[in-house]
């Protein structure tokens, strides 16, 4: 049986590789653009207009002309569907109906305009703030009813609050993996944070806390049944026997999500890629992460934590720390 925590370091190194380019491609992207990501409209506010032109004669440096005109030249212009659709998406500042009318009289006169098809969308920038102060709250209070909840479930376990802090610890390990994968996706591909990315990054998050919780669990049953044997061989013991369920739920949600990556809508696609990769962090990191940080800190491998190293022979009613 292959002794996972016996190869601890070489799975740290792993993620150091993963999340330290990540931060610095945050890094960089906030020295050029002024911000970790590309943020979409529910954060900076503004307008969204979807037209559909009757013929052609429309380009970008057209419509781009008409925005300018009435003050705005940081507008966003991209082109929709096939060029015979004629249709474009245009992101602008925010704009008041009024502006709005102005708009559409001056994009008339570039080719006439499908009313029909016509939408436009105003977001207040407040919005986007306040969505992301929720997310943050949910965020911080999970972490301490998940923590609180560990300390209470495994209260007959040696030094139980150290379960609580790894399943956070490996939680936090996959928000950078999804941050740095989607500041550099912003920077590559153009993709923007959304309400759906805080969507996708908080279901990630709840997925990587039960994994891991369920190989804690494991670990408590198994320590008073094998008293007298090492922690590392006990913990591995408990990662290879629920390997097969982690495996099993992720392979069912990843084979679902690859479909709807290849055959689903363009709206939902940014979406379930940003899932996938947030659930498969969320896999590795119950079982490569977040146990053999448990084993490092009974080792008192890590910096500034120390521990008293024990057998399973301890009475495993010690009360935790």
């Amino acid at each position: 049986m292959f002794d996972i925590v016996q190869k601890r370091r070489w799975f740290f190194i792993l993620s150091a590789v993963v999340i330290v380019p990540g931060l610095l491609i945050m890094i960089y992207s906030t020295m050029t653009t002024g911000a970790p990501f590309r943020l979409s409209i529910d954060f900076l506010g503004g307008s969204i207009y979807e037209l559909r032109f009757e013929s052609g004669g429309a380009s970008e440096d057209g419509i781009r002309q008409v925005f300018s005109a009435i003050g705005d030249d940081n507008v966003i212009i991209q082109q929709i569907g096939q060029p015979a659709d004629f249709r474009w998406s245009v992101r602008a500042g925010f704009h008041d109906v009024n502006v709005t009318n102005d708009i559409l009289a001056r994009l008339a006169r570039i080719a006439p305009i499908n009313r029909d098809s016509f939408r436009v969308e105003t977001v207040s920038a407040t919005i986007g703030q306040e969505v992301t102060r929720s997310a943050l709250a949910a965020v911080a209070v999970g972490a301490l009813v998940i923590t609180g909840f560990i300390v209470i479930a495994f209260r007959q376990v040696p030094n139980a609050i150290r379960y609580g802090v790894c399943a956070i610890a490996a939680m936090i390990h996959d928000i950078l993996v999804v941050m740095g994968v989607m500041s550099l996706f912003g920077l590559l591909l153009g993709w923007e944070i959304d309400a759906l990315f805080l969507t996708a990054l908080l279901t990630v998050v709840g997925f990587s806390v039960q994994d891991s919780i369920v190989v804690f669990d494991r670990i408590r049953e198994n320590i008073p049944k094998h008293l007298g044997e090492p922690y590392e061989t006990i913990v591995n013991r408990s990662i290879w026997e629920t390997i097969h369920r982690s495996l099993a739920t992720q392979l069912n949600a990843f084979f679902i999500m690859i479909a709807i990556l290849l055959f689903g809508g363009e709206t939902v696609k940014q979406f379930i890629a940003i899932l996938f990769i947030g659930l498969l962090s969320g896999t590795y990191s119950s079982i490569f992460t977040a146990v053999p940080l448990l084993v490092a800190w009974e080792k008192s491998e890590l910096p500034l934590l120390g521990a008293r190293p024990h057998s399973a022979a301890a009475d495993p009613t010690e009360a935790a720390e």
